[in-house]
């Protein structure tokens, strides 16, 4: 059985020879182990893995924005991005920025220098990396794997131009601006799409990234999440089954209080259900598991112990619920860090995977 076949079976809670494989890696994590598998770029082929994605599209609003260099200093420097928003990155170790400042911080800022660039169709190609995709479904389809078009969704559209707590204080103040901007980016995505499908071809599945949650709780209540980001979560989330296309989606954060609503808007499956956030994969199981598929949910703390004992248990305490229904991808509950060895990680997969047969 091909990783395509498998996948799609999997998304459809039908009968597999195993449990799925995927997973992402921090950057620290592949320079670390590039003397021992080189071209990272292969890195889905090397371990087996049964996905592979692309992330084409570009969704700032300056799209031919180069990055402007603010400040630096022996570990950090400073950046303009695309979005007029000020991000301090580490230089020492690959993370997410920290964010100091945003250039759109009302309405009338939104209205006068964003939208304009967001809602301008002349400047689609540009945010489009055709070859990209190209590439990646090309070998995705050599290798048999389920071709993933990756990108984010509303949600992390909107915060990286007006920052979180504009974004969040908005859904109160001023709540038209916030359904607004929900709207424009669900159109641009929607048109980013049909465009690169309509000349490059169709992928096998849609991969959102929404990071909707911080530890023990969503960003905003379900309500509100009802409210602001379902109608555009459903509105994506049906153009893509209007096209025979899953839709997975990923939420670090403790999310689950939303995750009725996400199901009702039309997602597939859910990845990557963060533990040391409070996410549960067993306790997510039983309550959805019949629903969706899930992706991810093992605590990468046990997998950077690099103690196979820790792993073992961890996996075989786990893996035996989670294979009934035949929806479940083996994948860590975030991304690997470097702390976790190259022996380690192939340890994990290995040991996984002989649960996870059928």
């Amino acid at each position: 059985m091909t990783g395509k076949e498998r996948i799609s079976k999997i998304l459809k809670h039908e009968k597999t020879d195993r449990i799925g494989l995927y997973e992402h890696f921090w950057g620290d994590t592949m320079n670390e182990w590039r003397p021992i598998i080189g071209d990272v770029g292969n890195v889905t082929t090397k371990f087996g893995f049964d996905m592979n994605e692309c992330w084409p599209t570009n969704i700032s609003a300056r799209v031919d924005f180069n990055w402007e260099l603010v400040c630096e200093d022996e570990n950090t420097a400073t950046y303009l991005d695309g979005n007029w928003a000020t991000l301090r990155r580490h230089k020492k170790h690959d993370t997410t920025p920290e964010h100091i400042s945003f250039g759109i911080d009302s309405r009338a800022k939104w209205e006068e220098l964003a939208k304009p660039l967001i809602t301008d169709d002349s400047l689609l190609e540009k945010r489009i990396n055709f070859d990209a995709y190209r590439n990646t479904k090309r070998q995705a389809d050599e290798n048999g794997q389920f071709f993933m078009w990756s990108g984010v969704n509303v949600f992390e559209c909107m915060h990286p131009i007006v920052g979180h707590e504009e974004m969040l204080c908005a859904m109160i103040y001023d709540p038209e601006w916030i359904e607004d901007m929900a709207q424009t980016y669900a159109d641009l995505t929607i048109k980013a799409q049909k465009l690169l499908f309509e000349r490059e071809g169709y992928p096998d599945g849609i991969w959102y990234y929404e990071d909707m949650g911080y530890k023990g709780a969503p960003f905003m209540s379900p309500e509100m999440y009802k409210r602001f980001i379902f109608p555009s979560h459903k509105k994506t989330c049906e153009f893509a089954h209007s096209h025979s296309l899953p839709v997975i989606m990923h939420s670090c954060g403790f999310i689950e209080p939303l995750l009725p609503y996400m199901i009702e808007a039309g997602i597939d499956a859910l990845q990557a259900m963060e533990v040391k956030a409070g996410m549960d994969l067993l306790r997510i199981y039983e309550n959805y598991g019949d629903k969706i598929a899930l992706i991810g949910g093992m605590d990468v703390r046990e997998i950077y112990s690099n103690d196979k004992a820790r792993i073992d248990a961890m996996l075989e305490r786990i893996i035996p619920v989670v294979k009934q229904g035949y929806a479940y991808v083996l994948h860590s509950d975030h991304s690997i860090p470097k702390t976790v060895t190259y022996d380690t990680y192939q340890y994990f997969i290995k040991k996984g995977l002989e649960l996870g047969k059928y």
